[in-house]
């Protein structure tokens, strides 16, 4: 599996998770381009800027936001082979009969929208280079609701819906889209609200970016529309 020459971008790169797949994708030659919200957030995480990492400061939720960067990366590349949609987040909910605006609202934004913007931006170009791969993350807790998460499960299961339509549509294009459904990360923040679970049983950010790595490689060439549960070691 490996990546030089190529380039991959990463939304939601200042993150826990994407640090991970960052470093992933780094020791294996790749051109990186991260995507977050904060320039300061990416450089407290990267250090400088270098010719085999490039800073992409939009907001997710903006279109043309989005675009922009898009187009300052293709600046320094001419393409972008890989898109890793890391971007999202979990909040607990409400019944689902008192969910508010605010929350659903919330939750599908940072889990669909998010894909949705940068998908539209990186697709077009990548179908006019002749093929690319795109890794959406999706969550375990899209297979089957919950209570108190309602909107959360419905948000990652449309991370599903949207990986299998986009795959259905861009396989002939030669772009692989799939996504992985983590459970539980083991993130500093996870251990803080949870701190009488054992961490052993949830999955570390490097175990699952290796497999965000494999299914963005020539290696998985084959499998298109896949939502492939990463549950831990146990």
């Amino acid at each position: 599996m490996n990546f030089t020459d190529r380039t991959v971008m990463l939304t939601g790169a200042a993150g826990n998770l994407g640090r991970a797949v960052a470093a992933a994708f780094a020791e294996r030659g790749a051109n990186l381009v991260l995507v977050d919200r904060r320039r300061e957030h990416l450089a407290q995480v990267y250090g400088a800027e270098s010719d085999k990492r490039l800073f992409a400061v939009a907001d997710l939720l903006d279109q043309t936001q989005v675009d922009a960067a898009l187009k300052m990366a293709r600046e320094r590349s001419e393409r972008i082979d890989v898109l890793c949609n890391i971007a999202g987040g979990f909040r607990m909910g409400e019944a689902v009969h008192e969910t508010s605006d605010a929350n659903w609202n919330f939750l599908f934004d940072i889990n669909a929208r998010t894909v949705l913007n940068a998908s539209r931006a990186v697709v077009p170009q990548m179908i006019a280079n002749g093929g690319g791969k795109i890794v959406n993350i999706g969550a375990h807790a899209a297979l089957k609701g919950v209570a108190g998460m309602g909107a959360y499960c419905a948000a990652k299961s449309a991370v599903i819906r949207l990986t299998e339509s986009m795959a259905a549509e861009l396989r002939a294009k030669n772009i692989n889209v799939n996504c992985v459904l983590p459970t539980i990360i083991d993130t500093p923040e996870n251990r803080a609200a949870m701190p009488k679970a054992d961490p052993a049983l949830w999955v570390a950010p490097g175990d699952l970016a290796n497999v965000i790595v494999y299914l963005a490689s020539d290696a998985a060439r084959a499998i298109h529309g896949a939502a492939l549960p990463v549950s831990g070691l146990s």
